[in-house]
């Protein structure tokens, strides 16, 4: 049974993991932590209390974290402290924490992804060789639409498909960003040249496919040893 603590409880992600992880006879949440000041501290979801003291972080075996830099900024010093592996999806970071990620990385196993989902992730992987088999004859861009609420654009999620795309061609790919309505999230990579034009495309219909993927990651990174892995590590594990 591996323990888990969620970071951003009350926020709409942290709600869906809870409720997920209820139905997964592996997972038992035992820590659910929120930001001074939101309403719910104190209060019970499910049976648990609603926290906003990171100390708590000694009842889990691992944290998952989809919230804001400034908050996941002051969470890895205290996963550090605790020595307790961490999921971050939490988009949006600067390179100063980025790096810090790192650090921790070097005394706990952390899970770091711009994206949760399974199947971005396969098309992380097979990117690359699409565009080195179409070759330099043909220019790429990204378009990223997300709800009107998402802070950081362009999302964490299109870097990343631009990074493993220049990877390969070693050009920058032009990344264009859509803030609108209730988007969950939707990617399209465009390949064009040759006189014709290819479009993948993955849209993002819940956040259920990032919760199950976060629960997913911190099923498997109990009990590695201390470095900084990615959803390819925990597909292929």
């Amino acid at each position: 049974m591996v323990k888990i603590g969620i970071a951003g409880a009350c926020g709409k992600m942290g709600r869906r993991i809870f409720e997920l992880a209820g139905h997964d006879q592996d997972l038992e949440v035992g820590f659910l932590l929120e930001k001074k000041g939101t309403p719910l501290i104190g209060k019970e979801i499910g049976k648990l209390k609603v926290s906003s003291n990171p100390d708590g972080l000694f009842l889990v075996d691992v944290l998952i974290d989809f919230t804001l830099p400034e908050a996941t900024d002051e969470h890895l010093d205290y996963v550090g402290r605790h020595r307790k592996a961490l999921v971050l999806g939490t988009t949006g970071l600067s390179e100063a924490q980025i790096t810090k990620v790192e650090e921790l990385a070097k005394i706990v196993p952390v899970v770091f992804s711009p994206n949760m989902s399974i199947g971005m992730n396969v098309l992380f992987s097979i990117l690359p060789e699409i565009a080195k088999k179409l070759g330099p004859d043909y220019s790429v861009e990204i378009v990223e639409a997300h709800h009107k609420a998402k802070k950081d654009a362009p999302s964490g999620t299109a870097k990343k498909l631009a990074e493993v795309i220049t990877q390969v061609t070693r050009k920058d790919v032009p990344l264009h960003s859509i803030r609108l309505g209730d988007i969950f999230g939707d990617h399209t990579i465009v390949f064009c040249g040759n006189s014709e034009r290819i479009e993948i495309k993955h849209q993002a219909h819940s956040r259920d496919l990032f919760a199950v993927g976060a629960l997913k990651a911190a099923k498997w990174i109990v009990g590695k040893p201390a470095g900084l892995y990615s959803m390819q590590d925990v597909l292929k594990g």
